[in-house]
């Protein structure tokens, strides 16, 4: 298969610059599988699409404020660091801007001196390993420090950076938000739990890598980032419970499809607690292993997400749903609307 194939017409004011005023006002369109039906929802309707037993699988990953702004001491240019992974210690991954200025050794300064980056290795594509100097914890100097790190075709500032978070976000490393999850509200997860739905939660920490789009005509030829996920043991055995009951497990989000599916292919087909590196690029083809249905976003022409989503509709059937989604206005991306393809 090609890149083209998944290709389409995507009007830019449909792109959602910024969050509504209630996370669960955000439409939902509902798309059967097999009757290949779609209805035009809102959000908080996700419940009647939910039966008691099924468990609800949510990625509670944290977003890190990973985007610095400094300068280089003496000449005072200007620096942007993109934190991408803690890779040991103080040690981080980082994009830079400009990448050109910035040979090993070194120093960006960021607020007043309270943070210093060493550059002590150069990646390809601008990126840079660095070392971090600072007085107290890093995560508070951080959270002083640093901005959310949006998506870079969202061009508004953000008022309320916690609208970049799920609710139920928890496990700090991730340098974007699992975005399907940002339509919860802690009002709607307890109507959900009340009906007899199991919530259980992973962690997968987002990459930018989910931004970037596929350079390759031939989809043989592209290759996934790698991102860190963990399945506990008391959410593994929930899973093989609600699996071994006959219900269904049902994703929100392609990072907890990433995580899930990883664990099902690594076990065949088994659920078991584990923790590790993945590259799974899930397109049509591809054998399903855990997951039974799922809520999703919008997403980018082309991309690897349309193409997990295709592997699972159909990529008739999902480009036709896009089709739908776009006559209807339906808002796109991170802040934008939601599906629930069963």
């Amino acid at each position: 298969m090609n890149t083209a194939d998944f290709d389409f017409h995507l009007p830019e004011e449909l792109i959602a610059q910024t969050p509504l005023e209630k996370r669960d006002a955000s439409r939902l369109l509902v798309v059967n599988r097999e009757t290949g039906e779609f209805s035009d929802q809102h959000f908080d309707s996700i419940i009647d699409q939910l039966e008691p037993g099924d468990a609800l699988v949510m990625n509670n990953t944290r977003v890190l404020p990973a985007r610095l702004y400094g300068e280089k001491p003496g000449t005072g240019g200007h620096v942007e660091l993109l934190l991408l992974k803690n890779t040991e210690g103080d040690f981080w991954e980082v994009l830079a801007k400009p990448a050109k200025r910035l040979k090993v050794g070194a120093q960006v300064v960021f607020g007043d001196g309270r943070l210093t980056a060493t550059i002590t290795e150069e990646l390809e594509h601008g990126g840079r390993i660095v070392r971090f100097d600072y007085q107290g914890i890093f995560l508070e100097v951080l959270e002083s420090l640093g901005e959310m790190p949006l998506p870079p075709y969202i061009h508004e500032k953000l008022a309320d950076r916690e609208r970049y978070q799920t609710v139920y976000a928890k496990e700090n490393g991730s340098a974007a938000a699992p975005t399907a999850g940002l339509h919860f509200t802690k009002e709607l997860l307890t109507k959900i739990e009340e009906k007899g739905v199991k919530l259980v939660y992973l962690t997968l920490h987002v990459g930018l890598g989910t931004f970037r789009p596929v350079s390759v005509d031939n989809l043989k030829d592209h290759e996934m980032h790698s991102e860190f996920y963990t399945l506990s043991e008391e959410a593994a055995t929930t899973l093989r419970n609600v699996k071994a009951n006959g219900h269904r497990i049902i994703a929100v989000g392609t990072t907890s499809i990433r995580t899930l599916e990883t664990i099902g292919n690594k076990f065949n087909g088994e659920i078991q607690a584990d923790s590790g590196w993945t590259n799974i690029f899930i397109k049509p083809g591809y054998q399903w292993q855990i997951v039974d249905a799922f809520s999703t976003n919008f997403h980018l022409p082309k991309s690897t997400l349309v193409m997990l989503v295709s592997a699972f509709a159909g990529r008739e059937l999902t480009l036709k749903a896009y089709e739908h989604a776009i006559s209807e206005r339906y808002r796109f991306f991170s802040f934008g609307d939601a599906m629930f393809i069963k």
